[in-house]
């Protein structure tokens, strides 16, 4: 749900509960979107993702990969 800046401050718990209950709430300032309120949990599951580092490191061993490559000559093919 979104929830114009004003109304959002006037009725905080209530975004805060549904935020918890419900899911994300978006709340709007001048029409456009600022900001997201998530549950704690759901926050840092999500600020955990964006390590990229860790993920790059967390790849799989491409060394257990076989990319070799078919080494013989292409089908002849009549263009005629």
């Amino acid at each position: 749900m979104a929830w114009q800046l004003q109304e959002a401050k006037q009725r905080f718990s209530e975004v805060v509960r549904l935020a918890i209950e419900d899911g994300p709430q978006t709340v709007t300032r001048h029409g456009r979107e600022a900001v997201v309120i998530v549950k704690a949990d759901d926050f840092r599951r999500l600020n955990r993702q964006r390590d990229f580092k860790a993920f790059l490191l967390s790849a799989p061993d491409m060394d257990m990969l076989d990319l070799r490559r078919d080494q013989s000559m292409p089908r002849d093919i009549d263009v005629t």
